[in-house]
């Protein structure tokens, strides 16, 4: 280890291995050598996985890696459904689950899986830990879960029947259950230590959109965990409507879109750290009513509307160079058609070509530069959403010209054929689709009467479609993206950081645990 800290400071580089990472760590951890510690965070950072993150974390309390230390225990948060299946976190002391269990951000997408990860903790030393089950359950969010999951799995389950602390926790987390049952979610909840949601891992933005017969600059942010929304509008946006809206290596772009007078090709992004905006390089054609979708870290801007024509133009954004550059052109010309990314290939469905709305589909392959028809949807779609979900490219709702859709269709790639699911509650065009937590959620739109500011989501286990918290402003136009893996996911959620201790106090009290 001495030879090759030796050699690292003549020849500023070292050679980190899978059999002397740590040791090497550790020697440049004792002589302070920079270097050789990035060198090894960085090496180590790359391996982790849910089978070795917890013991990595325990090495940088050892070995002091900042850097290193926060990925391992950010690894941990984030795959925590999969960390507690492994047999390193059965090694956890009570103090270190206890912290895991009290994060906002622990990522799970049922409270019922940190409800059994603490019963398989206990299980594990029986004798040794079933003394520490109240602390612990006091930090799982009893009240996430139904009644009968707490009746059935909980109230008689025999490491908790018998202790006081843990019935009372349970009696307390059945009351919320009911109110909520009987009156509804309420902001209350968010602060109340047993019904608080934990943050979500990933957040769906709106943006834009026309509204009051005016364009918006509105940027709400929706908390699927809380189903609320925020406002995140800073009053620097320009107001936009009909433009494309993706989000990529921590940026939101602004595509395109109309701009109270005119039809533009300018693009802005938005830095959700700083919260700042930053006009990148321009379109070669002003397009709104786009299309837009993501692939391998490029932006493509398909089809739309410059004022005079409808286009068959293509166009796709390479950051690094902060440029576009025109592909091949599409079959049809189409506004208001809407895109998506499935298997390596850009899908783009419907719309209207200035005569009537469209059924037509087709999909790019980068690699080769060309478009493929498919099979047409079963019905003409204008103002349609469409989404990659489940292996499927769904279309969803739109207008044939005469009439707003409800209906959903799903394209399967591997027999080219269309088949219908459940429609949507209510009908929309020109709305904002995303998929978040395993759902596709469809947001305002027109219903072909009014701009709404209804969102719903579909769930592909039920075949059903559910409605969530509305918007409080009703837009079409509107553009929808997901954000994801920001350092301040926080700022995007509902605000849950109230203080909690009076209120934590107050509940306690009233459950009688004195």
């Amino acid at each position: 280890m001495m030879q090759l800290i030796i050699e690292f400071a003549y020849t500023d580089s070292v050679c980190v291995t899978k059999e002397n990472v740590q040791e090497l760590l550790m020697a440049a951890d004792q002589f302070n050598v920079m270097g050789i510690i990035e060198a090894c965070s960085d090496f180590i950072g790359e391996q982790l996985c849910s089978e070795n993150c917890i013991n990595i974390w325990r090495f940088t309390k050892i070995c002091i890696s900042p850097k290193l230390q926060l990925k391992a225990y950010r690894y941990i948060t984030d795959h925590f459904e999969d960390v507690i299946g492994c047999d390193e976190f059965l090694e956890l002391s009570v103090e270190e689950f206890i912290d895991f269990l009290d994060r906002d951000d622990l990522n799970v997408r049922e409270e019922s899986t940190v409800c059994e990860a603490v019963m398989r903790w206990i299980r594990h030393e029986p004798a040794e830990r079933l003394g520490h089950i109240g602390d612990l359950l006091w930090k799982v969010r009893l009240a996430l879960m139904s009644e009968d999951y707490i009746t059935n799995n909980l109230q008689s389950n025999e490491l908790l029947e018998n202790n006081r602390k843990c019935q009372t926790l349970i009696n307390a987390a059945k009351n919320i259950v009911n109110h909520l049952v009987t009156y509804g979610p309420s902001p209350c909840g968010l602060f109340n230590r047993l019904a608080r949601p934990r943050l979500p891992n990933a957040i769906l933005l709106a943006t834009g959109g026309f509204s009051s017969g005016d364009p918006t600059n509105c940027i709400k942010a929706y908390d699927f965990k809380a189903n609320d929304w925020i406002d995140i509008t800073n009053h620097l946006e320009d107001p936009l409507s009909y433009h494309g809206a993706v989000f990529l290596d921590g940026y939101v772009y602004c595509i395109g879109g109309f701009e109270r007078m005119e039809y533009i090709n300018t693009v802005r992004r938005f830095d959700l750290k700083t919260r700042t905006w930053q006009e990148v390089g321009p379109m070669h054609c002003r397009r709104c009513y786009m299309s837009v979708a993501v692939l391998n870290g490029c932006i493509y801007a398909m089809g739309g509307y410059d004022g005079n024509t409808r286009l068959n133009s293509a166009e796709c954004y390479y950051p690094d160079t902060n440029k576009w550059t025109e592909i091949a052109p599409m079959f049809e010309q189409r506004s208001h058609a809407s895109g998506t990314t499935l298997d390596e290939k850009i899908y783009i469905c419907g719309g209207y070509n200035g005569n009537e709305c469209l059924e037509m589909a087709e999909y790019y392959i980068p690699e080769v530069n060309q478009w493929t028809r498919i099979a047409p949807m079963t019905i003409q779609r204008g103002g349609v959403g469409v989404i990659a979900y489940a292996g499927h490219v769904f279309a969803v709702g739109g207008s044939d010209g005469s009439n707003h859709h409800r209906t959903t269709e799903a394209y399967n790639p591997l027999t080219n054929t269309w088949t219908e699911v459940s429609s949507m509650i209510n009908p929309r065009s020109n709305f904002g689709i995303e998929v978040l937590d395993r759902r596709i959620f469809a947001v305002g739109g027109f219903t072909g009467f009014t701009n709404t500011c209804k969102v719903e989501y579909y769930d592909i286990t039920t075949n059903e479609w559910t409605e969530a918290h509305d918007m409080n402003i009703s837009r079409t136009g509107l553009s929808c993206c997901v954000i994801y893996g920001l350092p301040n996911m926080a700022e995007y959620a509902v605000p849950r950081d109230l203080p909690l201790a009076l209120v934590e106090e107050m509940e306690w009290e009233s459950s009688g645990s004195n």
